[in-house]
């Protein structure tokens, strides 16, 4: 998830394909002020290593990637530059104008204001994603407007707060009724650490917010079956729901 505001392109999270995604979106790696993760699942940490990578060969001179995640997000990325140790050298060793590795700062986080420039501020606070711990969520604010990306969580303490009165609410999110029909314990144990449809209907209504934006659906939904997720969320909550998808703009 790409946010820009003010000046500032934000990354939220690293997961497949994400440099395409944000070549597509008119953006890339070198123009990002901060890569915010929510915690160290593959699936959102997939491409960190492409974000590193492509930031330091397309940027002329040294401009540290400044990434904030949760407590073991600076094990992570070192393991991760030791990984592409062997890239390094090689891209080292053949070009005479790159000669630094790639510098990444990282800051772990845990509860209240991670980032502040320019009018921008985003907001960390502690979710629900066990065993995955820990793991946070992101509030992100602008001249008056706020947006929420809850990550993967099931509705808590933390999630609330960040959720109070913002202006839009992104979330992962699960649909019940169809995961239970898959007959693969792994699969079922998905359930618990991940909101449903109905649970991000009830923290919606809960907090007042403006807009709900479902993303990351597990299962993918059946093309012509989006307006019954929506319904479900609709049970608990009466706002706008929007389905996310690849490339999908939504002003705040």
């Amino acid at each position: 998830m790409l946010v820009k505001a003010g000046p500032h392109h934000l990354l939220f999270d690293a997961g497949r394909g994400v440099v395409m995604r944000m070549a597509a979106a008119g953006t890339g790696p070198a123009l990002v002020s901060g890569l915010f993760l929510t915690h160290l699942h593959s699936d959102h940490t997939t491409d960190v290593n492409d974000v590193i990578t492509t930031r330091w060969v397309m940027s002329p001179a040294q401009n540290p990637l400044q990434v904030f995640g949760p407590v073991t997000t600076a094990g992570y990325i070192d393991a991760t530059l030791a990984m592409l140790s062997e890239d390094i050298s090689y891209r080292l060793a053949h070009h005479e104008d790159l000669n630094w590795a790639p510098p990444v700062v990282v800051s772990e986080v845990t509860d209240g204001v991670v980032f502040e420039a320019d009018g921008v501020r985003v907001i960390a606070a502690p979710t629900d994603h066990a065993p995955v711990h820990p793991t946070v969520g992101y509030r992100i604010e602008h001249e008056g407007r706020s947006l929420v990306l809850a990550g993967d969580t099931v509705p808590c303490e933390g999630l609330d707060r960040l959720c109070a009165g913002a202006d839009m609410y992104v979330q992962t999110v699960l649909r019940r009724s169809l995961v239970e029909q898959i007959p693969m314990q792994r699969f079922l144990d998905t359930m618990d650490y991940h909101s449903s449809t109905h649970q991000t209907g009830q923290t919606a209504a809960r907090a007042s917010v403006g807009k709900v934006v479902l993303t990351h659906m597990v299962p993918a939904p059946f093309p012509g079956t989006e307006h019954e997720w929506i319904a479900e969320v609709a049970e608990a909550y009466d706002g706008p729901v929007v389905i996310a998808e690849d490339l999908l703009v939504l002003d705040v």
